[in-house]
């Protein structure tokens, strides 16, 4: 995720409890942790291949700081959830990781959250440093909550290049093509798109991207504002109309609610062969690499979204996250070891390191490194792709308050499945409260 999220939504690497991943983090058993009776921060982050870059982090800080930081994760399929039930209990982190937007905004609102303005006040670069538009996502009610860590996280159209090559499909530039593609792969039996329908944030990035396309970002953002009449706009029907033929087509063959993203089944089926396409957020780079090293290697390919002719949306627009944030409570005891680690997220060692992976920073120096990166074709194509795009919407789950994404997520899956008509997709989203 998201994504969501997802949200960040990315693979998990390893699932337990948030109990036991506290209790093992106190102890050493997740990332570098202090020693008994040191002053400690807690740092909150999604559970995934990109904690390798966090682990290093923490070790860095680790090195000169006497207040020592202790890296915890939660698994990505629980992390919401999750990290709702601790924040506001003895448990609560110092520092935790979020998706800016409506992710924190109800945290601001219980005046958890601690205003960074005072941080940037002292550090100028801990704003200067990071692109305007990724920073500003996190800013609430004018303050700014969040500092920018991983990466941009475009939503992104992956393919198997040897399934495409041996059922003759070229990658679909339209959705026309996509469709004549989705008819070609079924007839050669293979499920022509992977969905981790399972997660239910993988279904949704179907739906933000067919409304850009065909209405523009206008309707979300008319929507997300409280105009509910969008959601039952001409333009709002036609994407839920192209929604259904897609899924009636078959593209997402019949089991999809019950593959997940975050175990590592979809991308498992993109790999393996068993499907030619996925549409999932840029950290799908990161994963595949985690668990499928040799088909990122030879057969990986990566597009973008499909345009929709006649469509009021510029095909050059982006879905996805804008980045991922560090947030941190104000209960923290150690506002100035947390000032400290958060510099980190500018510093040349992290943007190295995102690349590394295959994440795309967006601090201002990171064009400096895009040529040593992991993957600099893949690199390059990302910033291109976020520096040229006219609009970037934020998944719709983050867009929201996190208490809407239940709502969101139970209205694309019972559409995608069938259970809900457009009707009563549209009163599902309409029930949802003006971000």
């Amino acid at each position: 995720m998201k994504r969501h999220t997802q949200l960040l939504r990315t693979a998990v690497v390893g699932g337990a409890s948030l109990a036991m991943a506290l209790s093992l983090a106190a102890c050493g058993g997740s990332g570098t942790s202090a020693g008994k009776g040191q002053d400690k921060i807690h740092i909150l982050v999604y559970g995934d291949a990109t904690n390798k870059v966090e682990k290093q982090l923490v070790e860095t800080f680790n090195k000169t700081s006497d207040v020592k930081a202790v890296l915890d994760t939660i698994p990505g399929a629980d992390y919401q959830t999750k990290l709702q039930t601790v924040i506001s209990g003895k448990q609560a982190p110092d520092v935790f990781f979020n998706w800016g937007g409506g992710s924190i905004k109800p945290y601001v609102d219980a005046g958890l959250l601690m205003p960074l303005d005072d941080f940037i006040a002292k550090d100028e670069h801990l704003k200067s440093d990071f692109l305007p538009s990724v920073f500003n996502t996190a800013v609430v009610d004018g303050k700014a909550y969040g500092i920018p860590m991983r990466g941009t996280q475009p939503v992104l159209m992956f393919h198997n290049k040897k399934v495409l090559a041996d059922a003759g499909v070229s990658e679909p530039k339209t959705w026309d093509e996509l469709l004549t593609a989705v008819k070609k792969l079924k007839d050669k039996g293979i499920t022509p798109i992977a969905l981790g329908g399972g997660d239910k944030w993988p279904t949704q990035m179907w739906f933000q991207y067919v409304y850009d396309r065909v209405a523009g970002p206008e309707l979300f953002a008319k929507a997300q504002g409280g105009d509910k009449s969008a959601w039952a706009s001409a333009d709002s029907k036609k994407a839920l109309g192209m929604i259904r033929q897609l899924v009636d087509a078959g593209a997402f063959g019949t089991n999809y609610d019950s593959v997940k993203f975050t175990d590592g089944g979809s991308p498992a089926l993109l790999a393996t062969g068993k499907a030619a396409f996925e549409l999932m957020g840029s950290w799908e780079y990161s994963t595949l690499k985690d668990g499928h090293p040799d088909f990122v290697k030879t057969n990986l390919g990566y597009g973008t979204f499909p345009s929709v002719k006649g469509g009021k949306g510029d095909p050059a627009n982006l879905a996805g996250n804008t980045n991922n944030y560090y947030s941190v409570l104000k209960s923290t005891k150690h506002p100035e070891a947390v000032a400290a680690f958060l510099k980190l997220m500018y510093s040349d060692d992290f943007a190295k390191a995102q690349l590394a992976i295959g994440n795309l920073p967006t601090t201002v120096n990171t064009p400096r490194f895009l040529g040593d990166s992991d993957n600099p074709e893949y690199s390059k194509y990302q910033y291109d792709l976020v520096a040229k795009a006219p609009g970037f919407q934020l998944s719709w789950d983050q867009a929201y308050p996190p208490a809407a994404a239940t709502t969101i997520y139970q209205a694309v899956q019972q559409f995608f499945n069938g259970k809900m008509d457009a009707d009563a997709f549209i009163a599902a989203m309409q029930s949802l409260p003006a971000a």
